[in-house]
């Protein structure tokens, strides 16, 4: 199969880019401050006390700093959703890009562990060499109280060294319990320790204010490494060598302190000759700068949240569809909400901090407002919030009058955000693949088109759905029904081709219902066949742009990625917007864990 590189351009060429440019940045800042305290004449005595640790562990640190700083910024939702909503402000390739957010949080995430470790290493050998090398000359550049001290002390006695232990120890918590088989077996795990991160911030503004690493003050009263003959020459210390050549007979006695120097020896090629000891001072912390801004608008957007999302939603029917799916359909004032995007849930009786991103499956309109989600009940905290709801619901699809509803317990919904899956109606041709409960991104884009498709740009839509089950093609199935026959009585029946694909089964089977035969022809047993779908989709649709949309298994987003990069003899191209897989959001999201 041939890469198109055209399509590979048009899919990965900004995000590689993009990666690039940010491997540049990493790259420049690492070796800028290296070379600096390497080179630079205020570390001169530092270095020759420290070393090659010095440099690693401040070069280190510069990357620390950039990555902290970029690592929130992913996680500012609303900010994400009003460049992704706003047309104005962002292209789609900048949009795509957004779409990219999360991947780039692990990104800097996982720099953040790398570089962390090189940190730490690089410390333990400046604490071994602060208490072998301890300057007797000038007593304020030592961390150490002594030479020969325990190094241990540097480590444990001392802020810097305390908080830099703790804070190992905080993202070690974190980088383990963000692995897939622990956010999979345990997602409670991953969801408290990750918000550990405030701890990490707050001990990372303190490990910088220890001042253990100091700098020269005066160079000009004081260039590095030059001769003082005001001072004693200690025992163990030997005289510049172009100063014995000059003056053979010079004995280590000390000048007058009233003698003065001539102005061109002072300023000799061939020695340099202070006038004052050095002065050391510690260095004002820089970490302030890069993580305070960041910090200061995630910390904003979650008060902003916080507040937004206190009223609690009215929940108006709660549906049990098969195969352990659960249907909640919520009112709640002044909500609006685009096809595609997903919300938080949060029921204090469930979990008092814990809450859920779940995709919206309903969008509420000018004629109605209800909106909805559905969740498959796998995890812990879905199991509970299913007891909960259907404790005091007799599982019916009746929604009662908000004077006649039920006392469902108190449900908060924060949002909502964007996601890729909103661009599916920016497309003239789109093509939605979806796996399972991966079809809820695509349901709320069925609804849409349901009220009214004209007021959008797709003209074709292409839908397949691949299921275990047969059972499980009823939880949208009425929908499906729906719009394929309004679709009909428009004279549009080639707006949409729906396919539905049953990948396990013993025989033949069909969804019950004599109102579900127009999905009962377009009924495949087995797993589609990609290659031949994307030929025919693309013949179909000459050298036109067609945007593919997926959500689901790990299997089924590597064959769409890979068909999208491919070249076909039609010249269409075929735009990879998104894929989440069972360890990305949507798909996690639409499980609930």
């Amino acid at each position: 199969m041939a890469v198109s590189w055209r399509s590979w351009l048009a899919n990965e060429g900004s995000k590689h880019l993009f990666l690039f440019f940010w491997l540049s940045l990493n790259a420049w800042f690492f070796w800028k401050t290296f070379l600096l305290y390497c080179r630079g004449l205020q570390y001169y005595y530092l270095h020759q006390m420290l070393g090659l640790g010095l440099c690693v562990s401040r070069a280190s640190a510069s990357v620390l700093n950039l990555n902290c700083c970029l690592v929130l910024l992913p996680m500012c939702r609303i900010l994400l959703a009003f460049l992704r909503g706003s047309q104005k402000v962002a292209s789609r390739k900048t949009r795509r890009l957004i779409d990219k957010s999360k991947t780039f949080h692990v990104t800097c995430g996982a720099t953040i562990c790398i570089f962390s470790v090189l940190h730490v290493a690089a410390h333990l050998v400046n604490a071994l060499n602060f208490s072998e090398n301890y300057n007797e000359d000038f007593l304020a550049i030592n961390a150490a109280h002594y030479r020969g001290e325990d190094p241990r002390k540097l480590l444990f006695a001392t802020v810097p060294g305390l908080t830099g232990v703790i804070m190992v120890l905080v993202l070690f918590l974190m980088c383990t319990a963000s692995t897939y088989a622990i956010r999979v077996s345990n997602y409670d795990i991953f969801w408290y320790t990750h918000n550990l991160f405030f701890v990490f911030y707050i001990l990372l503004m303190l490990h910088v204010s220890g001042g253990v690493l100091k700098y020269q003050t005066n160079l000009e009263e004081h260039p590095p490494g030059c001769f003082n003959p005001n001072k004693t020459l200690l025992g163990n210390m030997t005289e510049p060598k172009s100063f014995e050549e000059l003056f053979p007979d010079y004995t280590t006695e000390p000048f007058p302190e009233d003698l003065t120097f001539p102005e061109p020896l002072v300023q000799s090629n061939f020695m340099r000759i202070c006038s004052k000891e050095p002065k050391f001072q510690s260095h004002f912390p820089e970490t302030w700068f890069w993580i305070s801004g960041p910090l200061c608008l995630y910390c904003v957007e979650r008060l902003y949240r916080y507040i937004r999302s206190t009223k609690p939603v009215t929940v108006t029917s709660v549906i049990s569809h098969p195969s352990n799916v659960l249907e909640v359909r919520m009112i709640k004032d002044d909500f609006r909400a685009r096809p595609g995007q997903y919300v938080i849930l949060h029921c204090p009786r469930v979990s008092g901090l814990e809450s859920h991103p779940f995709t919206l499956t309903m969008c509420p309109t000018d004629s109605k407002a209800t909106f909805g989600v559905h969740l498959k009940v796998v995890g812990d905290w879905t199991e509970r919030f299913r007891d909960l709801l259907l404790l005091h619901s007799n599982q019916d699809a009746e929604i009662l009058p908000i004077f006649q509803q039920r006392r469902y317990p108190k449900l908060y919904v924060d949002g909502p955000f964007g996601s890729p899956f909103e661009e599916s109606l920016n497309y003239e041709v789109s093509l939605c693949v979806a796996g399972g409960i991966g079809v809820t991104p695509f349901a709320s884009v069925l609804n849409a088109l349901l009220d009214g498709w004209k007021c959008y740009k797709l003209r074709r839509l292409y839908f397949i759905w691949v299921c275990r089950d047969i059972e499980s093609f009823r939880w949208f199935a009425d929908l499906l029904c729906m719009l394929h026959s309004k679709l009909w009585q428009e004279n549009r029946p080639d707006y949409i081709n729906i396919q539905l694909y049953l990948s396990q089964t013993d025989g033949i089977q069909k969804i019950i219902g004599e109102k579900y035969q127009a999905l009962n022809s377009r009924l495949l047993i087995g797993r589609p066949r990609w290659k031949l779908l994307f030929d025919e989709i693309a013949k179909y649709n000459r050298r036109k742009t067609i945007g593919v949309f997926c959500c689901g298994p790990s299997k089924m987003s590597k064959a769409l990625h890979k068909l999208s990069n491919s070249s076909n003899p039609y010249g269409t191209r075929m735009l990879k917007e998104h894929s989440s897989t069972g360890t990305s959001a949507h798909y996690s999201e639409a499980i609930g864990k």
